[in-house]
């Protein structure tokens, strides 16, 4: 059955739970790269937080209908994250957890960026960064013209908001004054090319969002509390988007990957999978559940 969306009064249980979420996703992350000998993992690792709290404490799913039309839908922008998002809907049940060791082959399922066509619980095919938030723009217009009461949320990296069209459609969001939409900016200061502050300042990012009509929430990036907190507070925001600033780190939870740009698209050889599940707790061997690991 679908599953409903965030309520108040969140158990300390219940954010252990999605703390074990995230660490599942990050196990995950590093095996199928690491398995493909490609992928994204700094980018990926520092949203697990957000993708558990979005997929498994907030948004209205069915697993077993990928195309339930009250579903929420999700916008990934920042495509290059594809591992956590297929981590995350492996763990949540839209396809079996096998297809993970698939990443990135020829024929797989879950290619190196997200493909709607080829994915169950995809709902847009994303990669050419800066274009995501304005198809989460035209999700959210269209549920107000439809009369429909499902959410879009879109996660956006930070060194992705120095593409014009992220301004475009923030600027758009705000105009048609569109309520049923959250973005989540991936706040981890790292894109491929060193500091976004180096490569192009994104900053005053709050400012920016606010100056462009957006209602402004902060979190730290991995504290399921505060995030839980900020999403429960964007949902009640009416007449305006609403923008979450993540706070976070690159790599995070893998101490030789943490605030490294390097570690922006390459894959761990096999060394040094071993010590990155290592410290997560987990044991190395195909995707999977591991002792203690995800809930369900």
């Amino acid at each position: 059955m679908p599953t409903t969306g965030v309520v108040s009064g969140l158990s300390d249980r219940r954010f252990a739970k999605l703390a074990l979420v995230a660490r599942q996703l990050r196990i995950d992350v590093l095996k199928m790269i690491t398995a493909a000998g490609s992928g994204h993992p700094g980018g990926s690792l520092s949203a697990a937080e957000i993708m558990a709290c979005l997929y498994f404490g907030t948004m209205k799913l069915d697993p077993d209908r990928p195309d339930w039309p009250d579903r929420d839908r999700f916008v990934l922008s920042k495509g290059h994250a594809a591992p956590v998002l297929y981590a995350a809907l492996a763990e949540r049940g839209f396809f079996p957890r096998e297809w993970l060791d698939s990443l990135r082959q020829l024929g797989s399922p879950l290619q190196g960026h997200p493909h709607m066509r080829s994915t169950p619980g995809v709902d847009v095919s994303t990669g050419s960064l800066g274009q995501g938030l304005s198809m989460a723009c035209g999700l959210a217009a269209a549920a107000k013209m439809d009369g429909a009461g499902w959410r879009v949320y879109c996660l956006v990296g930070d060194g992705e908001t120095q593409e014009g069209q992220i301004w475009e459609a923030a600027a758009a969001a705000a105009h048609f004054r569109l309520d049923n939409l959250i973005a989540l900016v991936d706040h981890n200061g790292l894109q491929i090319d060193g500091p976004c502050q180096e490569v192009m300042t994104v900053e005053p990012l709050r400012q920016r969002w606010e100056a462009f009509g957006w209602q402004v929430l902060e979190a730290d990036g991995h504290s399921i509390p505060e995030l839980m907190g900020a999403i429960s507070a964007a949902l009640l925001v009416r007449g305006q988007p609403v923008v979450i600033i993540c706070r976070t780190v690159k790599g995070k939870g893998v101490s030789f990957m943490e605030g490294k740009a390097d570690w922006h698209g390459k894959a761990a050889n096999p060394e040094q999978l071993a010590q990155a599940l290592a410290e997560l707790g987990a044991l190395p061997g195909p995707s999977g559940p591991q002792p203690g690991g995800g809930a369900k």
